[in-house]
């Protein structure tokens, strides 16, 4: 059996799927396929499984062969060293976990100079022999320490000599393997977290200023919180551990009672555990809760970006998008159905400046001209102020704009970015942020590529996370929604076409490049023209990337063109001459006609690839955004003076966090559902009941309206239990 085979079947154990999926799975991606090609394209290989699962076990394959590596790494460097025993050999090769190898490398690890070591040098380990032994018949301790009193050597009399001895075994101690394995178990299910104030000022950690909580439940958020708290100061945080069962275990392990020498080994031992083994795993214990709770907020931010990526895009608007200000007034722009800037000015909207009247003006002589049907709001600054003036300036329209506010985190990144200079670089700065908050609305995922996930805001912590995995998390998020949607090749901008399967943004100025040379693709066949965009890239990319409008039907639709020819003798097969989509409309009928498998068999597809074919002719290009609820536009507006206890809201889930989730119910200040609020059964996290951009009904529970706080519930009052 191979190292992959071998890999395989531990991925399909861990996963509960068939081997030959889990090795199938491995195969493509050793032959250099992407994960959306393999989840859209290979769905025969692996048995059509989940593109999150496939992803999850293309980490959990990368992270197996990370630790074969350092196994094998560990048995070459103790066969190098002479140590390498058999009974060594199967330890190592049986340790399933990074920790496990470590404790039985770390006795033959290369060091810093230690007092054992020191010890070593000065002949005193055949001693630290004799008093582990613990013979019954063995002489008092000074007795076996005279013979190693050296002056030259250091060891100036007995009592120094059986330190050094001591200093030996508590290093023994706390290298054994299975001693720490031990002890690691108990500090997993006994273990508390303990913190403590550093001092008396009020402060956001206040909640941990006297806490104590089982490592076992603790929660992530809990986790990052209590670090931040500890590196900013205000914190002292500890491990607790049951001591004296700990310390119970350790003598059990080392010390056998009632010999001449007993002392000397328990003595060792404490000092082993107090000294070198209890601090190494507490340190191992703080390092997997963070380890933890950082895989769990990245994992929420990830789920957070994805769903904020999908939300529907606002199609057919004329957007209004104002940016708002209020030193130097309000940033506009209107932006057309196709995102194209029309006007662009500065609106001065607050009393202050004493311009409203004419800022109003302004705003509907735009509205008038350009036919604008959105307004978008950016969430900033002076947004309610805003909010409180478009809503007066559109009342008495007789058709009437709706409006909504847009979350602009990551507006003034983009729009000092050199990308944006590049798509517009006859604008001010300031002004590009108000076309991209339109753009925002018109097309999230288009405009949201743009900028760095960690900039838009939908994830906690996240400036305390390991930056590798986070950004590998994220971009691997926005790599599977781009895909999930498509690409149209003739209007993306390089950013977005950076994010298709097979492209990287080098390939992506490239298409860009070509596409302003000579004009707009044809077809997807013009792709393999482009500059370095060689057989392997297009194979990876053709299916994601679209050409609506074209002379084959069939670019503008996810169907992969190396499936055109069976695309083709289906639809021959079925009777049709020259379809248009509208004249497909019992196409599954038709196919369904037929045995399945017959059909399979006459177009050399396999089921889940003709499935897919068919769902595409159906519904060619169809964007999974569709299914979603249109963005909620609003003429009316709330302050949060007009909340009452109890008052039913509609409101839009802005971000999800483990300990519940921020609402946007209109009045600029989101409101806080807490976990204990979102359901009548009991649920693990808040993602079980709601996700980013889902529009929920929301009750008020509470306004603290000095502290700008408003408590919300998913519970319907009537079904909280007093």
């Amino acid at each position: 059996m191979t190292i992959t085979q071998k890999l395989a079947q531990k991925l399909a154990a861990e996963f509960s799927v068939a081997p030959w999926q889990a090795e199938n799975l491995a195969a493509l991606l050793d032959e250099g396929n992407t994960l959306p090609f393999i989840a859209r394209y290979r769905k025969e290989k692996h048995g059509s499984l989940d593109d999150q699962l496939l992803r999850k076990m293309a980490e959990r394959l990368s992270a197996l062969r990370a630790l074969d590596k350092r196994r094998e790494e560990i048995l070459g460097s103790m066969e190098s060293l002479g140590q390498l025993t058999d009974e060594l050999a199967q330890s190592v090769r049986g340790a399933a976990t990074l920790s496990e190898l470590e404790d039985i490398y770390r006795p033959f690890r290369p060091r810093r100079r230690t007092r054992a070591s020191a010890a070593k040098e000065k002949g005193l380990e055949p001693l630290a022999v004799l008093l582990l032994a613990q013979d019954r018949g063995a002489p008092a301790p000074q007795e076996l320490a005279a013979p190693f009193v050296d002056a030259e050597k250091g060891v100036m009399d007995g009592e120094e000599a059986l330190a050094g001895a001591r200093d030996i075994i508590a290093e023994r101690v706390s290298d054994d393997a299975d001693l720490r394995r031990q002890l690691r178990t108990l500090l997993q299910f006994r273990g508390r977290l303990v913190s403590r104030a550093t001092t008396e000022d009020d402060s956001v950690y206040r909640l941990y200023y006297d806490f104590d909580q089982p490592l076992a439940r603790m929660a992530s958020h809990r986790v990052l919180a209590i670090n931040r708290g500890e590196a900013e100061g205000f914190l002292k945080v500890k491990v607790a551990c049951p001591e004296a069962e700990a310390v119970a275990i350790c003598e059990r392990a080392y010390v056998r009672a009632g010999r001449p020498t007993s002392e000397q080994v328990r003595e060792a031992v404490r000092d082993g555990y107090d000294r070198l083994l209890f601090p190494s795993l507490e340190r191992g214990a703080r390092a997997d809760l963070t380890q933890k709770a950082s895989d769990s907020a990245i994992q929420v931010f990830g789920e957070n970006l994805r769903h904020l990526l999908m939300q529907p895009p606002a199609r057919g608007h004329t957007v209004l998008a104002i940016d708002p200000g209020i030193r130097t007034g309000c940033k506009a722009a209107v932006v057309d159905p196709a995102s194209r800037v029309l006007d662009t000015g500065v609106l001065y909207p607050l009393p202050q400046h004493g311009r409203v009247e004419d800022s109003r003006r302004r705003m509907l002589g735009w509205i008038g001209k350009y036919h604008v049907t959105a307004v978008a709001i950016g969430n900033g600054t002076a947004s309610r102020e805003t909010e409180r003036f478009v809503a007066g300036a559109i009342a008495d329209l007789p058709r009437k704009p709706g409006y909504t506010v847009v979350n602009e985190a990551g507006a003034s990144v983009y729009s000092a970015s050199q990308l944006a200079a590049e798509e517009m670089p006859e604008l001010d700065v300031t002004l590009r942020g108000a076309v991209s908050l339109a753009r925002r609305l018109q097309d999230p995922l288009a405009e949201l590529v743009k900028i760095d996930p960690k900039a838009i805001g939908v994830g906690q912590y996240q400036h305390d996370m390991e930056p590798r995995a986070l950004d590998a998390r994220l971009d691997s998020v926005v790599e599977d929604c781009v895909n999930a949607v498509g690409v149209d090749v003739n209007t993306a901008s390089p950013a977005l076409l950076s994010r298709v399967a097979g492209i990287g943004p080098a390939l992506a100025r490239n298409i860009v490049a070509f596409r302003q040379d000579n004009g707009p693709f044809p077809d997807r066949a013009r792709l393999k023209k482009v500059s370095k965009l060689g057989p392997k890239a297009f194979v990876q990319c053709a299916g994601f990337l679209r050409v609506p409008g074209g002379a084959n039907p069939l670019d503008a639709s996810a169907v992969h063109p190396e499936s055109y020819p069976a695309a083709k003798k289906l639809l021959g097969l079925l009777g049709y001459k020259n379809p248009a989509p509208a004249g497909l409309s019992d196409l599954r009928d038709r196919a369904e006609a037929y045995p399945f498998d017959t059909l399979c068999a006459a177009l050399a597809v396999g089921a889940p690839t003709l499935r897919d074919i068919i769902a595409e002719l159906l519904k060619p290009g169809r964007d999974p955004r569709e299914d979603l609820p249109p963005v909620t536009l609003r003429t009316d507006v709330l302050d949060i003076g007009d909340l009452a206890p109890g008052m039913e809201l509609a409101g839009t889930v802005r971000n999800v966090v483990d300990f519940g989730a921020f609402v946007d119910i209109g009045v600029h200040r989101d409101g806080l559902v807490h976990i204990s609020r979102m359901a009548t059964r009991r649920i693990e996290h808040p993602s079980q009941v709601v996700k980013v951009g889902d529009v929920v009904t929301v009750w008020v529970a509470s306004v603290d309206k000095a502290k700008n706080q408003i408590a919300l519930s998913l519970i319907k009052p009537c079904l909280v239990k007093p």
